[in-house]
């Protein structure tokens, strides 16, 4: 099998919203990219296959129906049986996009990735898309699940941008950064975007990509009925953490609100320590590690963004607030 990890993009969204146009738009793209497709169709039909026709180097059916209900073990057998042909020749693709159904939960899709010890070696799980309906947003993000799809995002796309007048797209746009501050708002214009906003997202990397200024402006007060389940809370501490303080207060988050995490990451200063801790998580699954050492014109400030349902805002800041020294 192959050494070098295949980049991985999972594309969701709401029914509706785009997906198969966008996916067509990336596969018949002058990129000189060959990609595979894990289709995750919703029902029996064979609707997308034939929208998409020949154009992917394989589209593999998970089952008969949502990937995320029946769990990972049928991704994970698509997965390997991809390895298995590209390996024995019969296959040639370098990236692979899973689409998920609009009723889909991507989170345990992600997992898949995570929790896989032979599927890691040989695949890197890249970013999630969340394409968003610009026309029928406001009434699909009433549901929690278009608000998770959204919290789980790396990068949100926008379509029918062109069907909303300025001031409702605007609205939208600080909605979704409600739910999901660290994911960038584009917009595909009929499935068409430049394809570096969709490829090499480096979502799930460890890294200290954090966009400061995106996390911590201010947003216009919501201009729903009443405030989505799920939202983002960025966290900043100019004091140094405590590494005994900062594992036991992640640890108890964790153990209190796993299950209520989607999206979460964090840049840490640590108390007489030149390196930086940088870690990440998707809902109970979370990995960490030491990064390269702070340049002499950085701000040592401390930094973790948190992504779920119902967040418990007053608790994470005050268990924050006492890990510093």
């Amino acid at each position: 099998m192959s050494t070098t990890p295949i980049p991985v993009t999972v594309l969701t969204g709401f029914l509706g919203a785009g997906k198969t146009t966008l996916l067509r738009y990336l596969l018949e793209g002058d990129h000189g990219l060959k990609i595979a497709v894990i289709e995750n169709e919703f029902s029996e039909a064979d609707i997308d296959g034939a929208l998409l026709g020949d154009k992917a180097v394989r589209i593999v059916k998970v089952a008969n129906g949502c990937v995320c209900c029946t769990g990972s073990k049928d991704l994970s057998y698509a997965l390997t049986v991809l390895l298995e042909q590209l390996d024995q020749g019969e296959i040639e693709f370098d990236r692979l996009v899973i689409e998920c159904t609009g009723l889909a939960d991507p989170g345990p899709v992600a997992q898949t990735f995570f929790m896989d010890e032979d599927l890691r070696e040989h695949y890197l799980l890249d970013g999630i898309i969340t394409l968003v309906d610009a026309v029928h947003a406001q009434e699909q993000l009433s549901r929690s699940i278009a608000q998770a799809q959204v919290g789980f995002a790396d990068r949100l796309l926008v379509s029918k941008r062109d069907l909303v007048e300025e001031a409702d797209f605007l609205a939208l746009c600080e909605r979704l950064q409600r739910i999901n501050r660290r994911a960038p708002v584009h917009v595909a214009d009929h499935g068409r975007i430049d394809l570096s906003v969709l490829l090499d997202i480096r979502g799930f990397n460890l890294n200290d990509q954090l966009d400061r200024k995106m996390l911590f402006r201010p947003l216009m007060a919501g201009r729903t009925e009443k405030p989505d389940n799920i939202t983002s809370l960025a966290l900043k501490a100019e004091r140094p953490l405590d590494i005994d303080r900062i594992s036991r207060f992640m640890e108890g988050v964790l153990e209190r609100h796993g299950s209520n995490l989607l999206r979460y990451k964090g840049i840490l200063n640590i108390v007489d320590e030149p390196r930086k801790l940088l870690f990440q998580g998707v809902q109970r699954l979370y990995g960490a590690d030491w990064d390269r050492e702070w340049e002499d014109n950085e701000v040592r400030e401390s930094v973790i963004v948190f992504i779920g349902m119902d967040l418990p805002e007053a608790e994470l800041r005050e268990g924050f607030e006492s890990a510093q020294v």
